[in-house]
């Protein structure tokens, strides 16, 4: 089984515009093929390490919310953080920014950290079953439509 995810995208855009959009959380429905929405939670605002978002997810008819952590902010380089359900991290996200030629080169990573114990219940939530193909497929239309939108 797939645990840990890296798919790259180079964009024509520069590191800092690709770090704003990404960093801000409200933007990932419009990019997402699972998220539909997220909101800063607990008095956040913005990206800043300990900053809380709820996501709000779709799969078919099956919805779900899940609680994030802001793990990781560094204006222009990186953006990382854990999905969080009832004080487990079962999922880490990230986002590197690698100045290129011409961009942006952005690495999104995911890392399954589920145990085995948990996984039928997570299926049973989200109707996904086999979430690296799911999530790797989603990583690749993300990048694809954020690409779209900071190239614009």
């Amino acid at each position: 089984m797939i645990k840990t995810l890296e798919v790259s995208r180079d964009i024509a855009a520069d590191p800092m515009t690709v770090w704003n959009a990404i960093s801000d959380v409200t933007n990932m429905g419009k990019w997402s093929t699972e998220c539909h929405s997220c909101t800063w939670i607990d008095g956040a605002t913005g990206p800043e390490v300990g900053a809380m978002f709820n996501g709000e997810n779709r799969n078919g008819a099956a919805e779900w919310t899940t609680q994030a952590r802001v793990t990781a902010s560094v204006p222009g380089e990186s953006f990382h953080f854990d999905a969080i359900a009832r004080d487990f991290v079962f999922a880490k996200w990230g986002y590197n920014l690698e100045a290129i030629d011409g961009g942006t080169r952005v690495t999104e990573i995911w890392e399954d950290l589920r145990p085995e114990a948990a996984i039928a219940r997570s299926t049973a939530i989200s109707g996904v079953t086999d979430r690296a193909a799911f999530n790797k497929a989603g990583m690749e239309t993300t990048l694809e439509r954020i690409a779209a939108e900071v190239e614009a």
